[in-house]
């Protein structure tokens, strides 16, 4: 093939690849809109090429081979004969291409485009190809396939880069090839195209780097003295200069043919992976070769590419800004590029796609570093709420982002010599008032510890400055306010939390598994050096703050976060006793929950035996209990012996129970014997009740903790017959009383009695004795039905009940209401568990199940998975509590709103809808749910048809509309379960003596469900798709007379139908029949079903009733199978016809239409033509008609 450069005109080296770049798309084009058809796998919407480019007719076709080669041939026919190679010094042993050498050169193009049609026809069969196949050698071969392309360019940068023949060729090929509909050849060309143009861009970038040297050199040798300048050297230069320039040009032409050939048309592509391609490389080339392309005519690609729909995309995109923005150098050029996009930029932060908006984040904290004054304050408040998020990533980026931009201005470590100095403690100072100050003035979130971890990993020094913290909090003169105060002391136990845990607080994500062994020995000198410096100190922060409730809570939780054994390896005991002294005084002067558990767990952790000043601990919590024992019993004499208490006396007792309920949680306090008395104070409460409710509370709690330490000790040690006893009569007595307390006029006592109750009751259920605990056995305790029918009454008043509409989700109230729904919907578990354990009445889940529906957005989660586990546990009784579940319903409507037009009401929709829920419940598993689904409609049509019509009336039963939520389980039902269960219909619609005036709807419903025209795409046993069947099998359905009807009658409910008989793959003859004019002639006195019209809707009621009911389903007597016996046995030809044309009739269930009508006229006339010549033996059973079902088993 000849040279692209002619030896007349050196310049025009690169005019080829500039007609490549210009005109080339015309010729190389393949459109998205040629009407040429592309394999689904390989075909790309309209937006494949939005270019200049011109689509291509059919005839011509879109694949670009084919205007390569006329191209190729006329620029072949344009040139002169005779060529020179492009370098000027070409290696030894290169081929010299001579005017006689085109017709030798030509062939490997063809070669060239056969191989393009050869790989293209691969690519059509399948849409697999290297660069999207799975596997990780397909994953390695793209990185080596770029690596290939990087290494083919820095190979021949300094010979065949420059000789015209090979870079031409491959960039007009990959023009092409980029330009195809072939999805592959579009994906592979493209992200060869672009590694090409990136060696390129390297390749011009040393380029320049030569000619600025070359160009030092010339100036540094003339301006010699004439004396010392050789010409020679001059010489050298200028021509070297001159080669360089010749190339640079050469590699500007290819760049320019690649950008504008490829880029300018792929960046907008269909495939998402190709802009990213495109993207990620115009990013690298101008960050490597800035003089060039770090222009805004490039730089509005990114821009434009901001707004793509697929995150990759968008992606790339700020990861090639975030390269630009790095460089203070580069961000002078990006003015006009920042003002222009910078509204897209900031909205980018709240991209719904976590990993986008965190790399948005990244971008704006680089623009606010390196572009002072840029972003606005109102560009900044949009960002400030997303150090809030639930992902820590983005939280993370968001908090540098205003450390950078509140903080960092203020508090900036100055360097000295290249060293940091240390921060003055003014400095800290004034960081913590600036995140006082966002925290409180925001109004962003209530809690700031999420906060403090969105901080932690840029500003994690100046937080862990715990000395600056709490000489805020001890000073007399700071000049904070309340919420100041607790804001801050919240700051410091969320630090040292976040010191010494290391993970995030409670909702927020991280993708880290664990921690690294560096990061672990920093968490572990942190957790010491603030133990060290907060045990002196917490003692003068509880005496500073004990009156507040608010302020001591979180910092009695601090003592979890310390290495206690500080404590004694230090010697500061004396700390301790101070903290001991401190914690009494919070106890006894609180009784809040938050106080009061918060110090019974500092306690708690305290207690620890292996500790060296346990004792100590152990004294002072007696001594504390001894206090709170002595008050409580001296109150309690009081309320037994008088009949009056007056307020202050009532929360006396009341605080002095709560400190009692929550010290006996985490610590045993049965030597102190408070079982007893608290029982006498409930029983008063029930007898009498005069008891007020808020000491109710407490004593309840502490009665239910006081069993469960007995039980502990007993489960631990060799326990005698009489304490288990005892310990069992103590909870039988504690049950009654909670049993007596579900009837309170208060509901807090009833919740607390029903939790207690549900609690108590599933650790003494059976599955206590699991594990080897065989000698528990005694313990074991089933509740009564008077006790289960009052716990589903409380779940029907409490649990299930309409609540208010929700409004924004910030006002008081709607805190309320979502408070109030956790608290119904721990109710309901607990419900729940005492089912799926067994110690319920497993038909009491109906009670739960009937609400599905109505309370789906509530409680959907809990009743489903209930549903799933009873189920699991036992299949069959769970499709009984399902429709138990219905009846109840129906039913509870049935005595509110009577039989008249019942199903038209909204709540009997809310019932289809659940029976809708309950159908789907049984999933895929067709044959393994037949016998439950079968069993379902047969209980189902007995209830719809237990109670008749009153007498003399013409009205329907009263719960016949219950056949109109069977039909939604219909789906579920086999082709051969759905007709006998139409039999079954028809005999017990025999026993209803009434004729009904008009027709029943709900029996031409539930016959509609069953009909085989309902679902024409019914599953087979072995869950395959089973297809229509055509209206050929008549035959075939006639010599099922051969089955007798002995037979039929002995088939089993639960067995699998037949395999049917496997015939050849040779056509049978049908057995023909003679003309249908006798048929017809003798069907005069049949219904007009019989000669194929389709019902009108006076015919089709007429098969509602009783009576027709019956005519439809048994036409001939018996049965319809014995009446094709005795057809296919030498009964006339009448009455076959006869009986067959009732078949067709009932598998058409009364849909049948008029272009059918000549199908059946044709099948006759074919079965006419071919019944001399077929015996009955020669077909075989049909599966669907021959049913393993036995009607006598209904």
């Amino acid at each position: 093939m000849p040279t692209l450069r002619s030896s007349s005109s050196p310049s025009r080296v690169s005019s080829p690849l500039r007609r490549t770049a210009g005109g080339g798309q015309r010729g190389f084009s393949a459109s998205s809109s040629s009407s040429v058809s592309v394999p689904y796998g390989d075909r790309d919407s309209d937006q494949a090429s939005q270019g200049d480019s011109d689509s291509l007719s059919a005839d011509e076709g879109s694949d670009f081979e084919e205007h390569l080669r006329r191209n190729v041939k006329k620029r072949a026919a344009k040139r002169p004969l005779k060529t020179t190679p492009v370098a000027k010094h070409p290696k030894k042993g290169s081929q010299m291409v001579c005017g006689h050498g085109q017709k030798d050169s030509e062939p490997p193009a063809i070669d060239l485009f056969d191989a393009v049609k050869a790989a293209k026809s691969d690519m059509q069969d399948s849409g697999d190809y290297p660069l999207t196949a799975p596997g990780p050698s397909w994953k390695k071969f793209q990185g080596s396939f770029c690596e290939f392309v990087k290494t083919l360019v820095y190979q021949c940068q300094y010979s065949l880069l420059y000789d015209g023949f090979p870079m031409d060729n491959l960039i007009s090929l990959l023009t092409g090839l980029s330009d195809s509909q072939v999805r592959a050849f579009r994906h592979t060309s493209t992200l060869a195209a672009m590694k090409l143009m990136t060696s390129l861009v390297r390749v011009a970038l040393q380029l320049s780097l030569h000619k600025d040297n070359n160009q030092r050199q010339y100036e540094a040798e003339r301006n010699k003295g004439p004396g010392q300048r050789a010409p020679e050297r001059l010489e050298s230069l200028l021509e070297k200069r001159k080669e360089l320039q010749e190339h640079q040009e050469e590699i500007e032409g290819m760049m320019n043919a690649l950008f504008r050939g490829v880029f300018v048309h792929r960046y907008r592509d269909v495939l998402p992976e190709i802009r990213a391609i495109c993207i990620e490389e115009i990013g690298s080339w101008m960050q490597s070769y800035s003089t060039s392309f770090l222009t805004d005519s490039y730089l509005k690609y990114i821009g434009w590419t901001l707004h793509d729909k697929h995150r990759e995309v968008r992606l790339k995109c700020l990861k090639a800004l975030k390269g630009l923005y790095s460089s203070q150098d580069l961000t002078a050029r990006l003015e006009l590029f920042t003002s222009r996009f910078k509204d897209r930029m900031v909205s980018m932060a709240m991209d719904r796609e976590y990993d986008v908006a965190v790399e948005a984040v990244k971008l704006l904290t680089l623009i606010l570093k390196n572009m002072e004054g840029v972003l606005t304050d109102a560009d900044c408040v949009g960002i400030y709420p997303v150090v809030y998020a639930s992902n820590r990533a983005l939280a993370s980026a968001a908090g540098e982002f205003l450390y950078w931009k509140l903080f960092y201005p203020e508090c900036e470590t100055r360097t000295v010599g290249g060293r940091e100095r240390r921060r003055s403690p003014r400095a800290q100072r004034t960081f913590f008032h600036l995140l006082l100050s966002f925290f409180v003035e925001s109004e962003l979130h209530d809690h700031a510890a999420y906060l403090v971890d969105s901080l932690w990993d840029c500003a994690g020094s100046q937080l862990k400055d715990w000395e600056s913290l709490t000489s805020l909090l001890l000073e007399k003169d700071q000049n904070l306010g309340d919420v100041q105060e607790s804001t801050l002391i919240e700051i410091l136990v969320s630090s040292v939390r976040q010191a010494s845990e290391g993970h995030p607080p409670v909702g927020r994500i991280t993708g880290r598994k664990g921690l690294t062994p560096k990061e672990r020995k920093i968490q572990a000198d942190d957790r010491v050096k603030l133990t060290e410096h907060l045990i002196p100190l917490l003692p003068q922060l509880l005496a500073k703050f004990s009156a507040d409730a608010e302020k001591v809570a979180p910092l009695l939780q601090l003592l979890k976060y310390f290495d206690l054994n500080i404590y004694c390896t230090r010697r500061l005991e004396k700390h301790l006793e101070l903290f001991l002294q401190q914690l009494q005084e919070v106890v006894v002067k609180h009784a809040e929950p938050a106080v009061l558990e918060a110090g019974a767990h500092a306690l708690y952790l305290l207690c620890n035996p292996e500790f060296t000043f346990f004792s100590r601990v152990d004294f002072a919590r007696s001594q504390l209990m001894d206090l709170l024992t002595d008050r409580f019993q001296q109150e309690l004499e009081e309320l037994l012996q008088s009949s009056f208490l007056d307020e202050d006396e009532v929360y006396s007792l009341a605080a002095t129970l709560k400190r009692l309920s929550a010290f006996y949680n985490a610590h045993d306090l049965s030597r102190w014997e408070l079982y007893e008395p608290c029982c006498r104070l409930l029983q008063k409460a029930v007898d009498t009740g005069e008891v007020p409710h808020q000491v109710i509370l407490p004593a309840l709690t502490l009665v239910y903790f006081s069993i469960l330490w007995t039980l502990t000790h007993l489960s631990g040690s060799g326990a005698s017959q009489k304490q288990l006893l005892s310990l069992k009569g103590r909870m039988v007595a504690f049950c009654e009383l909670c049993q007596s307390c579900l009837s309170d006029v208060d509901s807090e006592i009833q919740e607390q009695a029903f939790v207690l109750l549900s609690d108590l009751l599933l650790i003494f259920s059976p599955q206590m004795i699991v594990g080897g605990r065989d000698f528990l056995r005694p313990l074991v305790f089933f509740p009564e039905a008077t006790l289960q029918s009052e716990l589903a009454s409380f779940l029907m008043d409490h649990v299930f009940i309409q609540p208010g509409e929700l409004g924004s989700g910030h006002s008081q109230e709607d805190h309320l209401q979502i408070e109030q729904l956790h608290q119904r919907r721990r109710l309901l578990a607990g419900f729940c568990k005492l089912l799926l354990y067994g110690v319920l009445d497993m038909d009491a889940a109906s009670d739960v199940f009937k609400h599905y529906s109505k309370f789906y957005k509530d409680y959907g989660d809990i009743i489903k998975e209930t549903l799933t586990r009873v189920r699991q546990i036992d299949r069959s009784h769970c499709s009984q509590i399902l429709l138990l579940s219905l009846k109840q319903l129906y039913t509870e409507l049935l005595q509110e709103q009577g039989p008249q037009g019942l199903n038209e009401l909204p709540a009997f929709g809310e019932m289809r809808d659940l029976a809708r829920r309950f159908a789907l419940s049984f999933g895929p598993q067709q044959l393994q749910n037949r016998d439950l689904v079968v069993t379902l409609h047969k209980e189902g049509i007995k209830f719809s048809l237990s109670e008749p019509p009153p007498p003399g009336s013409s009205s329907q039963p009263p719960n016949l509309a219950f056949l109109e939520l069977l039909s939604e389980f219909s789906p579920r039902l086999f082709h051969q379960d759905k007709q006998l269960l139409l039999s079954y219909l028809e005999k017990c619609l025999q026993r209803i003596s009434q004729s009904p005036a008009c027709p029943w709807g709900p029996v031409t419903t539930y016959c509609h469900s069953l009909s085989p025209v309902e679902n024409t795409a019914e599953t087979s046993p072995q869950g395959c798709p089973r297809y229509k069947k055509r209206r050929t099998e008549g035959p075939a359905r006639r010599e099922r007379g051969d089955v007798s009807s002995s037979q039929e009658e002995s088939l089993q409910l639960n067995s699998i139908p037949p395999t049917p008989t496997l015939t050849s793959t040779g056509i049978k003859r049908r057995q023909p029949l003679r003309g249908l004019e006798e048929v017809e002639e003798e069907g005069r006195s049949e219904p007009e079903l019989t000669q194929g019209q389709p019902l009108s809707g006076n015919q089709r009621s007429r098969f509602s009733s009783p009576q027709h009911f019956q005519t439809l389903l048994n036409p001939s007597g018996p049965g319809l199978g014995n009446r094709l016996t005795r057809a296919s046995q030498g009964s006339s030809l009448k009455s076959t016809m006869k009986a067959l044309l009732f078949a067709t009739a009932l598998s058409l269930s009364l849909m049948e239409e008029d272009e059918e009508e000549l199908e059946i006229h044709e099948l006759s006339e074919e079965w006419q033509e071919t019944d001399k010549h077929t015996s009955p033996s020669e077909h075989g059973l049909d599966l669907l008609d021959s049913t393993e079902l036995n009607l006598e088993d209904f």
